[in-house]
């Protein structure tokens, strides 16, 4: 898959989340809005939570180790504008695993987005960013929730990670 940027000074946006779990936070389309992409790593839930994605930008979505939808891929590879782009749910970014070691060289991605761990990162090794929005499901025990918002230019992608608020319990 590839977006290209419509202009050399376009900033193209996308939505980043991950472990939604069956739940949309009802802060997330706003937080989204006017993205160009979303990117959801694993953990989705039912094809309900896909259908309120796409809704609010195009989706681009991989199999979590919770997911038993036979649409979903493990890995996803994409490139916006110069970037490529990998996204799959379970990333070890200081060690990965055999696997996606060969992916990683096979794609030869500047990001990795990933999923799984419930906590927000970003770093950089051996000149792969590797991002994971956070978890952003509904609220248990003491687990922070988060998405996060990539603006990618054609020199730089910038990250922001937006808290979420606790929802109302069901």
């Amino acid at each position: 898959m590839n977006f290209p940027f419509p202009s050399p000074s376009s900033i193209f946006r996308v939505g980043l989340i991950s472990d939604t779990h069956g739940f949309i936070d009802p802060a997330v389309p706003t937080l989204f809005q006017g993205v160009d992409l979303i990117l959801h790593a694993g953990d989705i839930g039912p094809r309900k939570i896909r259908t309120a994605l796409e809704q609010i930008a195009p989706l681009i979505a991989v199999l979590g180790n919770n997911d038993f939808d036979a649409d979903l891929r493990e890995t996803e590879t994409l490139k916006i504008g110069p970037w490529k782009v990998l996204v799959q749910h379970i990333v070890d970014p200081t060690n990965p695993l055999p696997d996606l070691a060969r992916k990683l060289e096979r794609a030869e991605p500047q990001l990795v987005v990933f999923g799984h761990t419930h906590r927000a990162y970003d770093a950089t090794h051996n000149q792969v960013r590797f991002i994971n929005p956070g978890y952003s499901g509904r609220k248990r025990f003491e687990e922070l929730r988060s998405i996060a918002l990539l603006e990618c230019s054609p020199q730089a992608l910038n990250l922001s990670v937006h808290p979420l608020p606790n929802p109302p319990k069901p």
